[in-house]
């Protein structure tokens, strides 16, 4: 299992030489000229350019294809101070810029790249922090940074996961870590209402922070409607579509029993009637077809279907027949919310895997008469806004990869 590192300085930083240095904060092995013979997977380095100029240091991998990640253009190595102070300027977006903490204790603290620490994310959820490392190099020293940023953000524990392709992606498998006496579970809010997190069998860090303020605003569309979540995992929309939103009748669908409990605990932590349905969402949509049902308000948020270029066509594949079926259980007039957070499908192609969707959602018709009904072959639907993750998840400029979540509301007719 991989040690871990402190933050200080080593005493000799091995050198990498690169084919080009830009803005963008990562380097793949291809674009790698030379290294020093000492260098070893996770070390600092001191980057230079074609040219062996010092262009800034990163954190590089050699095992990995994004060999080489940037964590500074300056002339002087980081230290301890300067993790410290990258923390510090995260912490204060968070806490003094959005005051978060007016709203809730469950927020992200580290972006990755967004906070000029590619490869690491960072939520604060109530009491612990609670960290996922995508790189060898931030898994090395999450310990070192975890107990750093605990003061800033007054937590009392930490927990450290590797991330789900670290294996395949990075060359190293990590253990989960913690903090003497870390609790397996906690309860945060968010807007007035309580969820819990149950760290075990969690995906990512635990708890969903980036889709906070779509909550919100779908809550404000529920108050007396009928409420579809597919997808729900522990229940995020239900339960805020219910409490915060007044909805009438609220179904959560997922086919993962572990999220369900929690969901349902969810429900009644907060004294809500929400009826969750352990289902595959394609055979419950088509089932709530048969039974001609129909939703004032249905959210379409799966997990992540796209995780690599190979799986770009059959997961656009995938959103769009699951989109197709959840625009025909819309009610005439309704709302739907379509969301997707696989990165590599941009903004274009996912409004147009919609429209494609809504071209294909009407009622279906036979051979015989689909020339002469064409016209009610398609659902209208008009976009009324597009959205992302919540602004504790910010976009660096020079990074686009950190846009990865879309949400597209549309009124069905």
């Amino acid at each position: 299992m991989e040690q871990q590192r402190p933050l200080s300085l080593p005493s000799k930083l091995p050198g990498v030489q690169a084919k080009s240095v830009g803005l963008h904060p990562l380097i793949y092995r291809k674009r790698i000229e030379r290294t020093s013979r000492e260098v070893t997977p996770g070390d600092l380095v001191e980057v230079s350019g074609p040219d062996g100029k010092l262009a800034g240091y990163g954190l590089y991998n050699p095992k990995a294809e994004l060999a080489l990640r940037m964590l500074s253009g300056a002339s002087e190595p980081p230290d301890e101070t300067f993790w410290k102070r990258k923390l510090a300027e995260a912490v204060k977006l968070r806490r003094e810029v959005l005051r978060l903490d007016d709203v809730t204790d469950a927020y992200r603290v580290i972006h990755a790249e967004a906070d000029g620490l590619s490869g690491l994310v960072i939520d604060k959820l109530g009491e612990v922090l609670s960290a996922e490392c995508f790189s060898l190099a931030m898994y090395q020293r999450a310990q070192a940074i975890v107990e750093m940023l605990g003061p800033m953000v007054d937590t009392m524990h930490w927990r450290i996961r590797p991330g789900p392709a670290t294996l395949a992606q990075e060359g190293f498998e990590g253990e989960e870590l913690s903090s003497a006496d870390a609790p397996p579970r906690v309860t945060i809010q968010e807007l007035g209402t309580r969820f819990r997190v149950e760290f075990a069998d969690s995906h990512k860090t635990g708890f969903f922070c980036d889709q906070r303020d779509n909550r919100r605003m779908l809550a404000g569309l529920c108050s007396g409607k009928s409420v579809l979540d597919l997808c729900c995992y522990t229940g995020g929309f239900a339960v805020q579509a219910k409490k915060l939103g007044g909805a009438g009748e609220v179904i959560g669908v997922d086919l993962d029993e572990v999220p369900l409990a929690v969901a349902r605990e969810n429900a009644n932590l907060n004294q809500v009637r929400i009826k969750f349905v352990q289902a595959d969402a394609f055979a419950y949509m088509r089932d709530m077809l048969a039974n001609s049902r129909r939703f004032d308000v249905v959210v379409l948020d799966p997990p992540k279907l796209i995780r690599s270029r190979a799986e770009l066509e059959e997961g656009t594949r995938k959103h769009f027949d699951l989109n197709r079926l959840a625009m025909r259980l819309v009610a005439p007039g309704g709302i739907m919310l379509s969301c997707t957070c696989a990165g590599l499908l941009t903004p274009d192609e996912f409004l147009r895997m919609i429209y494609a969707s809504a071209r294909q959602a009407g009622e279906e018709v036979s051979p015989a008469t689909a020339d002469r009904y064409a016209r009610h072959a398609a659902r209208h639907v008009q976009i009324l806004a597009k959205t992302g993750a919540a602004a504790d998840h910010p976009i660096a400029a020079n990074c686009p990869e950190t846009e990865y979540l879309q949400a597209v509301w549309m009124r069905v007719m």
